[in-house]
């Protein structure tokens, strides 16, 4: 019999992880009842009861386990690291507040058996803030057509991994993983299947104006040389454009002495301007130092403070 892992990360999500569980595993029961299962819930340092709910469930259900870090590691490495510690044929990644919906499981791993090594969703619709949904759209668009990668449109990770593709991503090592730009990079042959993307069940998103623009620097920095390449044509370019309204200042100043008065606001402009633009740049150069000193540091991704029901297949590991 064949094993699917689930793996959901929490953030403060106590309305929503008994649920998800209860749904998972009814799920199986109903439309996967030849597969065994594997939930895994890798809990961000939550401050609500996220924790003891996760114990409760695994207490109750060995298929169900838990991994407790020792602080906030981040939206991207804590479900990576989560996926790293699955042991099924097949991992599935998805969000606990249900806009991941659950009926789509049983539709990826059909086309899982069908020799699709990643079966993924794609957000064709989406009953979140439509503002927000757009604005997603553009970033999309734009990461896609500055990428040397061809990246996946309205992907956020939720889908189906074979395990073989599993051990690429312990293969590759990376403390800094951007598992969208992976898939599209180094995934095998894949399967998309469309989606609508449903409302949060309960509770608040943690998602703020930091964290999604850390995950689109993070994106930016890793697939993409467009930002480094526009420093270095828009140098050039006001390098030009300076050097020609110097030189006709100059053949102004020459031919017309007493009546061509430049002022001072030109060259204030001038400076203000060029000024921004320097340290816009220096900004986008940063960002591309940030993380390349995250990736030369080689941190580990998450720091575990307990793991719950994972005992017992170590100690199978052991005596086989």
């Amino acid at each position: 019999m064949k094993t699917i892992s689930i793996v959901v990360p929490c953030y403060n999500e106590e309305e929503n992880v008994q649920a998800m569980a209860d749904a998972l595993r009814a799920m199986f029961r109903e439309s996967l009842p030849s597969y065994r299962y594997e939930i895994i819930f890798i809990d961000n340092d939550s401050k609500d009861r996220t924790r003891e709910i996760i114990r409760g469930l695994a207490g109750e259900d060995k298929g169900i386990k838990g991994i407790f870090n020792a602080k906030n590691f981040g939206q991207f490495n804590s479900p990576y690291y989560a996926m790293l510690q699955s042991s099924g044929d097949c991992t599935v990644l998805m969000a606990a507040d249900f806009q991941d919906p659950v009926d789509m499981i049983p539709k990826y791993v059909k086309e899982w058996e069908n020799g699709y090594r990643i079966v993924i969703g794609i957000k064709k619709s989406s009953q979140e803030n439509p503002v927000m949904y757009w604005l997603r759209g553009c970033y999309y668009k734009m990461i896609k057509k500055l990428s040397d990668v061809e990246q996946i449109e309205q992907f956020t990770g939720f889908g189906l991994y074979d395990r073989r593709f599993i051990q690429v991503l312990r293969d590759l090592d990376d403390p800094t993983p951007f598992l969208r730009g992976i898939v599209a990079e180094l995934g095998f042959r894949r399967k998309e299947i469309p989606y609508e993307q449903p409302k949060r069940r309960a509770g608040k998103t943690s998602n703020n104006f930091y964290k999604l623009y850390d995950a689109a620097m993070l994106s930016v920095t890793s697939y993409t040389k467009a930002g480094l390449r526009l420093a270095t044509v828009f140098g050039g370019l006001c390098c030009c454009a300076s050097m020609v309204v110097a030189l006709v200042y100059l053949v102004m100043k020459l031919m017309y002495w007493d009546r061509f008065a430049a002022g001072m606001a030109p060259l204030l402009i001038g400076m203000c301007f060029l000024g921004s633009v320097q340290i816009f740049f220096i900004g986008m150069v940063g960002e591309y130092i940030l993380a390349i000193n995250s990736r030369v540091m080689k941190r580990p991704l998450v720091i575990e403070e307990e793991r719950i029901n994972f005992d017992q297949e170590e100690e199978e590991d052991n005596e086989a």
